[in-house]
């Protein structure tokens, strides 16, 4: 009984493995694909024949072009989440140090999904652009827990760290344009602008004081 049981299992279970494989090797595809050709550019024939696959694989797994890009964008931000929470066992300042550091290595080593996300899409994409307010939110929940040690932050505490996350996002684009600084040099830098943001913070709202080494006595 246990035998067969398990045999009926094991099948559809590596159809499904199949099939998560499958849709994440299609949605790779999808990057590089918008990475090199805008949104409006490419049909559907255009993308089943440059990822040598049948169209009709594409409507299966993404339904139409719009599904498919909206897939590729949630992908790319899941990545770009998951890079900038990473390290949630450090202290609460390395932690920081860390998501910012995370963030940037994010933009430089995937610059067309890291582009995609904050310009918000193809126009004024109202999906698009829910999918980075989301964005957003996680990165200044991972900051004011790293910082303060709790998510449940005042209107003011998180508007100034909403600010910040906002010019980081402009910060970054042209970073990875010019290249002009290294990661290293250019993650101090936003983490002292995010102690500037933190002493106002403070300043406005002294129920969440800014953390030591954002201090100008520290």
């Amino acid at each position: 009984m246990n035998i067969s049981r398990q045999s009926a299992v094991r099948p559809a279970a590596r159809g499904t493995e199949r099939s998560s494989a499958r849709r994440a090797e299609l949605i790779a595809i999808g990057r590089r694909l918008f990475a090199d050709t805008s949104y409006d550019a490419l049909s559907m024939d255009d993308i089943a024949r440059q990822a040598r696959v049948a169209k009709g694989l594409i409507y299966y797994y993404f339904h139409s072009k719009r599904g498919y890009y909206l897939a590729i964008i949630e992908d790319s931000v899941a990545g770009l989440v998951s890079f900038a929470a990473d390290g949630a066992g450090l202290p609460p300042v390395e932690r920081v140090h860390r998501t910012v550091d995370s963030y940037l290595r994010y933009a430089e080593h995937n610059q067309a999904a890291y582009r995609a996300i904050v310009s918000g899409g193809v126009g004024f994409d109202t999906e698009v652009h829910a999918i980075r307010d989301g964005v957003r939110e996680a990165i200044v929940a991972t900051v004011a827990e790293g910082a303060y040690g709790r998510t449940d932050i005042a209107p003011v505490a998180r508007m100034g760290l909403l600010a910040w996350v906002c010019s980081v996002e402009g910060a970054a684009l042209e970073w990875i344009d010019r290249g002009e600084l290294s990661r290293e040099t250019m993650s101090e830098l936003l983490v002292k602008t995010l102690g500037g943001a933190m002493r106002a913070i403070e300043e406005l709202d002294p129920a969440h004081p800014a953390p030591a080494p954002a201090r100008r006595d520290a």
